[in-house]
């Protein structure tokens, strides 16, 4: 594992680039690659069931995805904030969801999810039709055979991978004010190693995230400053992902959410929050940025429709080499 890059990674996972809506798809995905017991990988399935009918009785499907993304946050609203949520075994990677404890990352990520799989039309719908769509986006390549490190672990990677995939446009480089951040340490996973259940139990991991940790401080990551966030408010749509860009070394972002337009007019932040200990649908963008002086202001991407994603490897790899230099 130590001779790790990105395109050695791609090639192990032949089946990430098989079409995730398709009907051949159908006995595929996460009921395939299930290395854990579903009483592990899914939580919440009273949840989920309730969030499906009331989807089917109120046809979120005819929704733009960036509404059902946000129909899917407000069903989450108030849930309880919960760390650590990803780190569900020792040894083995898997997707997974945790629909009565979420933090950050979860909730967008499932907000997203769900808002995929609404818009692909079945008789029933399953957990392991959510787990499939997360998988799509928590993996690099759409694929997780089982591996911690095929995880997406730092977002600014998030908004590139899944930009590459058609999932979700990394928009902010076209966005008025935009800057480059230079001369960032990533080193987070590797610094705070004793906090995540996975390198703390297995020790070779260690090297090979600091590897990975180097190629993402590579990304030529850009990000709105606080300063200039809100004269492009009005440019925000329903359902954009906002990662909160950080000053400080370790990460490019602390934090993410949604945002979210409320009756007032205002684009507000939706989020888990460790304050809060819920989900919450916040003041405004701008105004959360100001909040904390560590912030420096927002990474954004946009979700995509489900025909947009990208099903071959050939046309990801060119796509990551266009977005990544």
């Amino acid at each position: 594992m130590a001779n790790l890059n990105r395109r050695s990674i791609i090639a192990m996972t032949p089946l990430a680039f098989m079409p995730a809506y398709s009907a051949a798809d159908e006995d595929l995905g996460a009921a395939q690659t299930r290395l854990l017991p579903m009483s592990t990988i899914f939580k919440g399935e009273d949840r989920f069931h309730a969030m499906v009918k009331k989807a089917e009785a109120e046809n979120w499907r005819e929704l733009p995805i960036g509404d059902r993304v946000i129909k899917a946050a407000r069903e989450m609203h108030g849930t309880p904030y919960e760390n650590f949520t990803l780190e569900i075994d020792d040894h083995i990677e898997s997707p997974s969801v945790n629909l009565v404890g979420v933090d950050c990352w979860t909730f967008f990520e499932m907000s997203l999810g769900f808002a995929r799989m609404i818009r692909i039309e079945k008789s029933q719908y399953t957990p392991e039709d959510l787990l499939r769509e997360i998988q799509l986006t928590r993996y690099r390549g759409g694929h997780c055979s089982g591996d911690y490190l095929e995880r997406i672990h730092y977002l600014a990677e998030w908004f590139f991978e899944n930009d590459a995939r058609g999932t979700c446009a990394y928009i902010t480089p076209d966005l008025p004010g935009a800057a480059k951040i230079t001369g960032r340490k990533i080193s987070e996973m590797t610094t705070l190693w004793k906090s995540y259940r996975y390198l703390k139990n297995n020790p070779e991991l260690r090297a090979p995230m600091g590897e990975w940790e180097s190629k993402v401080a590579a990304l030529p990551v850009c990000y709105i400053p606080t300063a200039n966030v809100a004269a492009i408010e009005p440019k925000f749509q329903d359902g954009d992902v906002i990662g909160i860009a950080t000053k400080y070394n370790g990460g490019f972002c602390s934090h993410v959410g949604l945002a979210v337009r409320t009756d007032d007019g205002v684009m507000r932040f939706m989020h888990a929050s460790r304050d809060y200990r819920k989900v919450v649908v916040d003041s405004s963008i701008s105004g959360y940025l100001k909040r904390f002086s560590k912030h420096a202001g927002i990474i954004v991407g946009r979700p995509l429709e489900v025909d947009k994603t990208v099903t071959d490897e050939a046309q990801y790899l060119e796509n990551l080499k266009r977005l990544t230099g």
